[in-house]
């Protein structure tokens, strides 16, 4: 299918060791998220994608293009790594540029799509400066603006929202959605599932190099929502609140932290949860902050997978 990235029972193995197995796959248009923890082959399944490295066995078509087709398909797929190297002494703009030029385009055509792409990810005024004086978040956004700069059909992204403010993932989130509305096909690694219920359209779940699930945002949450939540809140009051909390129908359990400044609250019913909350600052008690206490995706793969590695 020329519309799709395709993968066919594709497995890697680093000699006895697994990166992936027996994935079949079929990824259309959009911002697809692949999950799970470290170890579980994102970065593996990222790099059999951009013919980084090549399949033990299996077949993998991006948008037609076999992978081993190098020249032609990095024309229309770009790949931002979560690997933080540069070539010594290039400011952000030499950076972007050299690739472009290495890419075919002329100078003028060069210049203009770097200062392009820079300005996308909002850093033009630190393009002349060294990359070696940018903060991480910086350089994570002056490679993103690489991945970007020649308008690819397709993004490769590993883990693009590491060392990101709130405010530059929110400004990203937004750049990948916009892309994925012009019909890119976005492909974003993440271990924070928070990050993945805002960003995407569809999710893969990987394990032990296996996929466990996947399918669109909501299909693939139904699969995981009898797993609690636990979400920390910070509170003037958290004995009342705790009472109130403890009325929920769906809370499982309540413990109040040793300061007496908020408590921990496990409940099958997130959304339920943050609702109330709402209608109890309102009567008085004074919520300082609410974060979800399991953002990352370990504890659901312990519910999804178990400790076995059976999926349930």
């Amino acid at each position: 299918m020329n519309d799709r990235i395709v993968l066919e029972n594709v497995s890697k193995f680093y000699g006895e060791i697994l990166g992936v197995n027996r994935v079949n796959l079929s990824i259309p248009p959009g911002i697809t998220s692949l999950v799970g923890p470290n170890g579980s082959g994102k970065t593996t399944l990222m790099n059999l994608m951009t013919g980084l490295v090549r399949p033990t066995r299996g077949e993998i078509r991006v948008l037609g293009y076999r992978t081993n087709e190098s020249e032609v398909l990095f024309k229309i797929l770009g790949y931002c790594t979560q690997f933080d190297a540069f070539p010594k002494g290039l400011t952000g703009f030499q950076f972007v540029y050299s690739y472009l030029r290495l890419g075919g385009r002329d100078s003028e055509a060069a210049s203009q799509l770097a200062w392009r792409a820079i300005e996308r990810v909002n850093l033009a005024e630190a393009a002349t400066r060294n990359i070696a004086a940018y903060s991480k978040g910086m350089r994570q956004r002056i490679r993103l603006a690489q991945a970007l700069a020649h308008d690819p059909r397709v993004l490769v992204l590993d883990e693009p929202l590491n060392g990101l403010d709130p405010l530059a993932r929110s400004e990203m989130i937004a750049l990948f959605r916009s892309a994925a509305a012009q019909g890119c096909y976005v492909i974003i690694s993440s271990h924070i599932l928070h990050e993945v219920d805002v960003i995407s359209d569809q999710v893969i779940l990987l394990s032990n190099g296996y996929v466990v699930a996947e399918g669109q945002i909501h299909s693939v949450r139904s699969e995981i929502q009898e797993h609690p939540a636990q979400i920390l809140i910070r509170c003037s009051r958290p004995r009342e609140l705790a009472a109130k909390t403890m009325a929920c129908n769906q809370t499982i359990e309540v413990c109040i932290h040793h300061d007496e400044r908020g408590l921990l609250v496990k409940t099958r019913d997130a959304d339920g949860l943050y609702l109330m909350l709402n209608q109890v600052a309102l009567n008085g008690i004074e919520i300082e902050s609410v974060a979800p206490a399991d953002d990352d995706v370990n504890s659901v793969y312990e519910y999804l997978i178990g400790n076995d590695g059976v999926v349930r």
